[in-house]
């Protein structure tokens, strides 16, 4: 009878045991020899590929109105989100060809910070947009001034801060923007320096709608993408 040739703690590889004469023929696995442990460390922790990952590491494919050549990338619910919205831009614009891009709504709170850097990064990105600190001039009324923006431009930004959320359970012309933006595929919410589910509790309505975020996107990116999507 063949002796095995390990020595008293078995053997010290599968190897090993796969060339000894007594244990070569035995059923698969060595969890009988405590020297032979099979290490699984290549796929403990983060070295094990997730089925999730983040947004930023989910970017793949680019939405169809996006330019071979643009570096901009997107999340697969944010090309989903997105795309109701160009494909409105586009049946609006052989109507109104000469619309301005976006209608930038926004807390009165916000308008010479966060509102005005968005402005700012759009204008750069090639974005026209009706901006309250701007287009609103002396002695013009405020809500026939807004009502012809909102008629006269592709898509609505909503800049959803905290200072919006503080506004939106009270009457202000916020209010009055959000209503005609919700009534079709023009809305685009921005959240800022705040969460979907805090909007949610203010305005379960406008969370429904899916934007972008900055917690997701820096302010230059999420111009970036409103500049695609508005470019016809």
């Amino acid at each position: 009878m063949a002796r095995c040739t390990a020595p008293v703690r078995g053997h010290s590889s599968a190897a090993a045991a796969a060339n000894c004469p007594a244990c070569r023929y035995k059923s698969r696995g060595y969890s009988g020899y405590s020297g032979y442990s099979p290490s699984y460390s290549s796929y403990s922790g983060s070295s094990y590929p997730s089925s999730g990952g983040s947004s930023r590491s989910s970017r793949s494919s680019k939405p169809r109105w996006s330019k071979s050549s643009s570096s901009v990338s997107y999340t697969s619910s944010q090309i989903q989100s997105l795309t109701p919205i160009r494909e409105a831009v586009e049946v609006r614009v052989v109507v109104q060809p000469d619309i301005r891009d976006a209608f930038l709504c926004h807390a009165w709170a916000d308008r010479k910070e966060s509102a005005k850097e968005l402005h700012d990064l759009l204008e750069a990105a090639g974005v026209k947009v009706w901006f309250s600190e701007k287009d609103l001039g002396l002695g013009v009324p405020m809500m026939r001034a807004i009502d012809k923006g909102l008629a006269n431009s592709k898509v609505g930004l909503v800049l959803v801060t905290p200072a919006m959320i503080e506004r939106l359970p009270k009457e202000s012309v916020a209010d009055k923007e959000l209503s005609a933006l919700l009534a079709g595929n023009r809305l685009v919410p921005i959240v800022h320096n705040t969460t979907y589910e805090a909007l949610r509790n203010v305005s379960p309505l406008l969370a429904s709608r899916s934007g972008l975020d900055t917690s997701e996107d820096s302010m230059s990116e999420i111009a970036e993408k409103i500049a695609e999507l508005v470019a016809t």
